[in-house]
Formats: C-alpha cells, sequence, structure tokens
C-alpha cells in the first residue's frame, strides 16, 4: 500500500491524461469525515487582476478521476470546461488617424 501526505500532494502539478492539458497544481482536498477518505482534489482558480476582481471558479477533480500519482504530477482523466474553450480571435488593430 502506498502512502502520501496531503502536503506532498500540495506540491504535485496535475495534468489531464488524454490531452496534456495542464491543470494546475493541488491546493486543497476534500474529505468524506464519516469513512476519512479523500473524495476530490482541489485546484483554486486563477487571481483576476491581482486579486481586485476575485479569482475563477475552483476546479474539484473527483478521486475516480484520478489514474496515476506520481513523483512529480498527477494524471486525471477529467478536463473543465474553462480549459476547453476556444482562443477568441484577435482584433487587428484599425488606425483612426491617417
Amino acid at each position: 500500500m502506498n502512502c502520501c501526505r496531503v502536503t506532498e500532494l500540495r506540491h504535485k502539478e496535475v495534468i489531464n491524461s488524454t490531452n496534456g492539458c495542464r491543470i494546475g497544481f493541488v491546493d486543497d482536498v476534500e474529505v468524506d469525515t464519516e469513512t476519512a477518505k479523500v473524495v476530490a482534489l482541489v485546484i483554486y482558480g486563477r487571481s483576476r487582476f491581482f486579486y481586485f476582481f476575485g479569482r475563477g471558479d475552483d476546479t474539484v477533480i473527483r478521486w475516480e478521476n484520478i489514474k496515476l500519482i506520481g513523483e512529480d504530477t498527477i494524471l486525471v482523466t477529467h478536463c473543465p470546461m474553462r480549459y476547453q474553450k476556444q482562443k477568441k480571435p484577435k482584433l487587428a488593430f484599425l488606425p483612426f488617424f491617417h
């Protein structure tokens, strides 16, 4: 049986194994207090403009979606919607003065 402390999980990067998407680093865990088992990993949302506008939504990855916990990374089969969005096309610069 392999064991890992919560503090060790916090230093691991979470990566989607299906497309290689980097999701982030583990910030917190959810624990079922009745069974004393970890049920999910939590990755906090990115800050918006130096925390003046809060932060984005947290990403919660259920324990069932974890494929492998390695030395430095955690491979999962979950990719949140915010990482699947297409980038908005950039607008071309239109000069106002000739």
